[in-house]
């Protein structure tokens, strides 16, 4: 399943990356987003979604979402 896809206020654990374009997948691990972090969906609006994940928020849009397994 895909962060986009998850239930909102439930940590999850990132279990892979999804993603071909390397400044993408540099950009989440930048963020914390890697394999083994925990994370939770906050909120979610239209097209994007807050995060959070090591101790900070993070609002991403819905095709970083979708590049985030859990």
């Amino acid at each position: 399943m895909t962060l986009w896809e998850a239930e909102t206020g439930k940590e999850y654990i990132i279990r892979s990356i999804v993603t071909d374009d390397e400044e993408l997948n540099q950009f989440l691990f930048s963020l914390g987003c890697y394999s083994g972090e925990p994370i939770t969906v906050v909120s979610r609006k239209r097209r994007s979604c807050t995060i959070a994940v090591k101790d900070a928020r993070y609002s991403i849009d819905d095709q970083l979402a979708a590049a985030i397994e859990v």
